[in-house]
């Protein structure tokens, strides 16, 4: 049975046992005084007997009424109560279908239908939202991984039509675009493994993350003439030590490559308050405007300025840090410096205390 036969079932039932409760008790207390044939006089007709051949037809009429009016006035009633679920239904098959720009928009009071109505019309934007996004997202990425593809068809062409060619040249232009490609791949996969929260969680320090990227970069920042200033403290937080070690990196790595070169400076802190952790890289730069430092944490979003400089990347080195600080319950904030450069800080849960056993 369906949902509104139900109700008008029930509301017709209740409906029958009302007027059935009624009619007993004014039966009861109309018969309760009358006299019946033994008690009644010779000669005088038994008054209960009368009253009982004319009280039961018109019970039966009134509750021959009571079950056609509780059948048609549930039916009807239940029909305009569940009238909001059914533009929901219409809207959930609708988005089944492929079609997430469908809204309800339920209108009247704020009771139970309009609240559902309104989650759900949340729960698609939402979702669409999320979909257009990983379509961007798929789309960039094939344009990203073809291009390196591309390159290399193009080198293998020129090889093939001009023998004579340096191939030392071509192995080492090879060479080069085989590691973006590889690079690409390592990153969306890292940034898959993010998104889907596919990690164990375990007490780590990152403070330790810190020190050990600040060595592995020292290289390259040497090579930018960028110098990096340090100063960190135990900063103890839940995750995956993989994970965040590369946040990290790709954190000060980020701010290596966009400096300014010959004379730059990337600073790096951490915190630790009474609820979170905090990682803060600061760098000097260039002068970025508050739309585009906006967008840099999208996939595959890069400056204007920064496309084609050496260790430029492959555009998802913040796309990474939003999604792993994301998946462990942080926040991430990119803000413009007043002098060029950015300063970034990612805030994580703070591990709690250990437990220590008394006695």
């Amino acid at each position: 049975m369906s949902v509104r036969l139900k109700f008008t079932l029930s509301y017709a039932g209740f409906v029958m046992l009302a007027g059935t409760l009624m009619l007993a008790t004014v039966w009861v207390y109309l018969l309760r005084g009358l006299p019946d044939a033994a008690s009644s006089p010779k000669g005088l007709v038994p008054v209960r007997t009368i009253v009982l051949h004319a009280y039961a037809p018109a019970t039966a009429v009134v509750l021959t009424l009571l079950l056609v009016f509780g059948l048609l006035g549930g039916w009807l009633l239940a029909g305009r109560m569940l009238a909001p679920l059914t533009r929901i239904t219409d809207a959930t098959r609708t988005a089944a279908n492929g079609s997430l720009s469908h809204r309800i928009e339920l209108e009247g009071r704020k009771d139970e239908f309009r609240e559902l109505a309104d989650a759900f019309d949340t729960m698609l934007a939402r979702l669409e939202a999320h979909v257009a996004e990983q379509r961007r997202f798929a789309a960039t990425a094939s344009h990203e991984l073809r291009t390196p593809l591309a390159i290399t068809k193009a080198l293998l062409e020129v090889t093939l039509n001009d023998p004579a060619r340096d191939l030392g040249q071509l192995v080492g232009r090879l060479h080069d675009v085989n590691a973006r490609a590889i690079d690409l791949t390592e990153a969306l996969l890292l940034l898959s493994r993010a998104d889907q929260r596919s990690f164990t969680r375990e007490s780590v320090d990152l403070s330790l993350y810190v020190e050990e990227a600040v060595e592995t970069l020292l290289p390259l920042a040497e090579k930018h003439g960028v110098d990096i200033e340090a100063a960190v403290d135990i900063t103890p937080t839940i995750g995956s030590r993989a994970l965040l070690l590369q946040l990290t990196v790709n954190l000060i790595h980020n701010a290596i490559v966009h400096n300014l070169p010959g004379r730059g400076i990337v600073r790096v802190t951490t915190g630790i308050h009474p609820e979170c952790v905090t990682l803060s890289v600061e760098n000097t730069g260039e002068v970025l405007p508050a739309q585009l430092v906006s967008t840099l944490t999208e996939p595959f979003r890069r400056g204007t300025e920064r496309i084609r400089q050496d260790h430029a990347g492959v555009g998802l080195g913040l796309a990474i840090v939003k999604s792993i600080t994301e998946a462990h319950d942080g926040t991430l904030t990119v803000v413009p410096r007043p002098g060029g450069g950015l300063h970034v800080t990612v805030r994580l849960p703070a591990a709690p205390p250990p437990q220590t056993s008394s006695g």
